[in-house]
């Protein structure tokens, strides 16, 4: 019996000493936190900014950009519309937008994401407007249909630089008619629903 009592008194003093250190172990243990997603920085007129590095060119007008997070987002560049990847220029077109940023590491500044799920921005790379080189490369036409969603400055600035590529005949405009992107793809949807 008294054998029985001892065994209870060193275990009740066994119980303490190892909850004590137990609970002082988790308190010393480093806590790795997981990684937070890259948060954009909003700007006085609401337009958010999103850094990150260039991963993939789909075609002239839509990119992929990985943040600090590793997170990836898919991008529609705003006030453009570039030739659909099997339309004349389009390949042409994929490139020239690779050539400037693909790699680099650029900012988008977006307020809109559209039906597909992509954010609708402007890419910089150095203070540069990726979206109006395009289109002073004859790479992409002005996208007048969602205009009103641009600066006063930036309608300006993209449509004169689209009429200075047309007068210069640079890249789509050495063809003297060709078909607006908008256009090749509501004449495709056609076909497809006649060839059904």
């Amino acid at each position: 019996m008294i054998l029985i009592t001892r065994r209870r008194c060193l275990i009740w003093l066994v119980l303490p000493i190892l909850a004590f250190l137990i609970s002082c172990n988790r308190r010393l243990a480093p806590s790795n936190p997981p990684p937070r997603p890259s948060r954009p920085i909003v700007d006085s007129s609401g337009r958010q900014e999103l850094p990150g590095r260039v991963v993939a060119i789909a075609d002239g007008d839509t990119i992929t950009i990985l943040d600090s997070a590793n997170t990836q987002h898919r991008i529609r560049l705003e006030g453009i519309d570039a030739p659909e990847s099997h339309q004349a220029f389009g390949e042409q077109s994929r490139l020239s937008l690779s050539e400037m940023i693909f790699g680099k590491d650029v900012s988008v500044s977006y307020q809109k994401v559209d039906q597909y799920g992509r954010l609708v921005g402007k890419i910089s790379l150095d203070g540069k407007d990726i979206n109006l080189e395009q289109v002073k490369a004859g790479m992409a036409w002005h996208y007048r249909f969602y205009e009103d969603e641009q600066t006063p400055e930036d309608r300006e600035v993209y449509a004169k630089a689209e009429s200075e590529a047309r007068a210069a005949r640079r890249g789509l405009w050495q063809d003297p008619n060709p078909t607006e992107p908008y256009q090749f793809r509501q004449e495709e949807k056609r076909e497809r629903q006649l060839s059904r």
